[in-house]
């Protein structure tokens, strides 16, 4: 796991030490030399200089040579699009172009509803959880560089597993090692004395769904463990092959049944047989690009849907306050409403993408943003908004340029921008009208594609890069694994 205190974080402090003592040192030479030109020796000044020109060069180089960033630059060149902050919180802010309750009045139920079922965005925010972890605050304002990732950069579900059973044992069962510890009713994750999860990434109690589908990849492993244990495995050897048989059927899943949903099973296809044109790390040098992480792949934020059923001809609640964690939960979620299950009515559906948010988001709960200094930080619009123009990102139509697609017009945008749009925006509503609403258009799509296609490309244990041929050995209700398979492997 990264963290802000290893060798790079270290390179970095000094180097931003070394650069403060030579700009004081060539400012304060003039000075020095009018206050006390007797004393003054303009070859000592020199030599101190040129002492600090070394060292910083050679922190520069080292920087260069050591680990790969956190966080950087999908597009290293292009120029960062520079909104006024108080624009993108009147954007994203109640009663602005992302608040979706100014227009309900004018929408019915079933004309908002995808094409796919309505639990895929959060199946994509533990994609996110398992990858990223930016933990700046939003008023932070940190240099892109300075950005620290508290997960590697791989699809290795360490929101699962944290540092194992070695690192962090309370995710485990102290009679049966091998597999994780769950509630006693074994539909929630152990929580201590004050009701605070014990789980491998605090993000996944944050509400509902998260927690549940998080629960029932617990399951999975457990049931992996059982079934390798019927199959005579070594008591030794058990825990490492169920961690890595649900990792890779997990990719798998990302690979072959989410991304296709997503960016389309044509882009997946053109990706994994080709490569990634703009992002393609070499083995073990995975990074997160910026461009991904603080705008594409929060397209998710946009298919939250107004309220959802928990359970048949149950009432609908919106997903915040109601459905808020960080708490034992006393309600439960029949993942039949929320994905198509065989044999069962077919799920509730996503909301459309359409550059707006549901008002849940538009004011999320202290729980989730915890004590803010502005209003406006409520938002997860704003929030979106705000993080990328703190991370330097480039505007939409500046990489449909570099893609050599057309960009979206004034019209389609809905609103005019001053100087470019948003990417996080502009990634929405390109969906919209590039994607119908259900898929990701050519900007959004390919930057989703080829970071999580180029994520498995970089990672020495994933199956694309030991066995790339290999397929799915569980069991499958259908005639192709997917991920409905997978969390419903351990259920009782």
């Amino acid at each position: 796991m990264s963290t802000p205190t290893g060798d790079s974080a270290f390179l970095h402090e000094l180097e931003d030490n070394v650069r403060v003592e030579l700009a004081e040192a060539e400012t304060s030479r003039a000075d020095e030399a009018e206050l006390d030109r007797w004393l003054y020796d303009p070859v000592d000044v020199q030599r101190q200089e040129a002492g600090l020109r070394s060292l910083l060069g050679a922190v520069e180089a080292k920087e260069r040579s050591a680990e790969p960033p956190d966080y950087a630059h999908m597009f290293p060149g292009m120029d960062p699009l520079d909104t006024e902050p108080r624009l993108l919180m009147h954007m994203g802010g109640h009663g602005g172009i992302c608040d979706s309750a100014p227009v309900l009045d004018q929408l019915n139920g079933q004309g908002e509803d995808a094409a796919e079922a309505a639990g895929w965005p959060f199946f994509g925010q533990l994609i996110a959880h398992d990858t990223t972890a930016d933990r700046s605050a939003i008023s932070d304002g940190v240099h892109p560089k300075r950005l620290r990732n508290a997960r590697t950069p791989e699809l290795n579900l360490e929101m699962l597993y944290s540092d194992g059973q070695i690192g962090s044992p309370f995710l485990f069962d102290l009679d049966d090692p091998a597999k994780f510890l769950l509630s006693p009713d074994g539909n929630d994750v152990p929580r201590n004395q004050q009701g605070v999860a014990l789980i491998g990434d605090p993000r996944n109690d944050s509400h509902l769904f998260a927690l549940t589908l998080h629960v029932a990849l617990l399951k999975a492993h457990n049931h992996i463990v059982d079934r390798l244990r019927a199959k005579g495995v070594p008591e030794q050897d058990v825990f490492e092959q169920a961690r890595t048989t649900l990792t890779w059927h997990y990719q798998w899943v990302v690979a072959h049944d989410f991304l296709p949903r997503v960016v389309g099973a044509d882009l997946v296809g053109r990706v994994l047989a080709e490569g990634g044109r703009w992002f393609a790390p070499a083995p073990s040098q995975a990074y997160i690009p910026l461009e991904f992480s603080h705008a594409a792949f929060r397209y998710g934020h946009g298919q939250i849907r107004h309220s959802y059923r928990l359970v048949e001809d149950g009432p609908a609640v919106p997903l915040f306050p109601d459905l808020v964690g960080f708490r034992p939960m006393d309600r439960r979620l029949d993942l039949a409403q929320i994905f198509d299950m065989p044999g069962r009515p077919p799920a509730q559906r996503a909301k459309r993408i359409d550059g707006r948010l549901a008002a849940s988001l538009i004011g999320l709960p202290e729980q989730i943003t915890g004590a803010v200094t502005v209003a406006a930080y409520r938002s997860l619009a704003v929030r979106d908004l705000l993080r990328g123009d703190s991370t330097k990102l480039p505007s939409g139509e500046a990489i449909a340029a570099l893609f050599g697609v057309p960009p979206l017009t004034a019209a389609e945008l809905d609103h005019p921008w001053p100087d470019g749009t948003p990417l996080w925006f502009y990634i929405l509503k390109e969906a919209e009208h590039r994607g119908h609403g259900d898929l990701l258009g050519p900007v959004g799509g390919r930057i989703v594609a080829e970071v999580l296609i180029g994520l498995l490309g970089a990672d020495p244990t994933s199956y694309l890069n030991l066995h790339p041929d290999w397929t799915p050995t569980l069991p499958a209700a259908g005639p192709r694994f997917g991920l409905t398979d997978l969390i419903t492997l351990g259920r009782a």
